[in-house]
């Protein structure tokens, strides 16, 4: 499910919304921020240098959404800080459009990923990161980092359906890359 891209009119409206959440970055951080709910989930996804590259390639290429079965309209690929997405959960009427924006790009030799932060009109607020890692043993390591908290009525009383929706994508993130 590639989706097209983002027009450049609505990857404009998308870049000057604002963060729906206030604690924008803070997926770097060790301890992340009370009132949300958090996930922390990682896993080797192979090992040596060309595992890494093609890990971080799917990530940076926002394959790890299209393999996951989502829909992803980005702005840019590979993606660069700033980059905006519309990412579409579910299929036809049923979905749901989740806007977002890249907060930070991380671009070292031995680690890459990205983080992305909700727009209005996303059904949660917070942030999520994807990392990947090659360690010095050789292991490829996939990280998901994430904190959320329903932002519109059908997410609150989605309660616990909600949060079973999101553990399975993160599955399905976590099977993806």
């Amino acid at each position: 499910m590639t989706g097209r891209a983002l027009l450049d009119s609505e990857a404009a409206k998308l870049r000057g919304a604002p963060f729906t959440y206030s604690e924008v970055g803070l997926t770097r951080a060790v301890e992340l921020p009370g009132g949300y709910g958090v996930v922390r989930r990682s896993r080797v996804a192979g090992f040596g240098a060309e595992r890494f590259e093609d890990a971080a390639q799917t990530l940076l290429s926002w394959n790890m959404h299209r393999r996951a079965g989502l829909t992803v309209r980005p702005s840019d690929a590979p993606v660069v800080e700033g980059s905006v997405a519309i990412v579409r959960v579910g299929a036809s009427r049923f979905g749901l459009d989740a806007p977002v924006r890249v907060v930070y790009v991380i671009d070292e030799s031995h680690r890459k990923g990205f983080a992305y932060g909700t727009l209005p009109g996303h059904p949660e607020r917070g942030e999520e990161a994807f990392v990947v890692e090659l360690r010095d043993n050789g292991a490829v390591a996939f990280t998901i980092t994430a904190f959320s908290r329903p932002a519109t009525l059908l997410a609150r009383l989605g309660g616990p359906v909600t949060r079973v929706i999101q553990s399975r994508v993160t599955n399905r993130y976590l099977k993806a890359v």
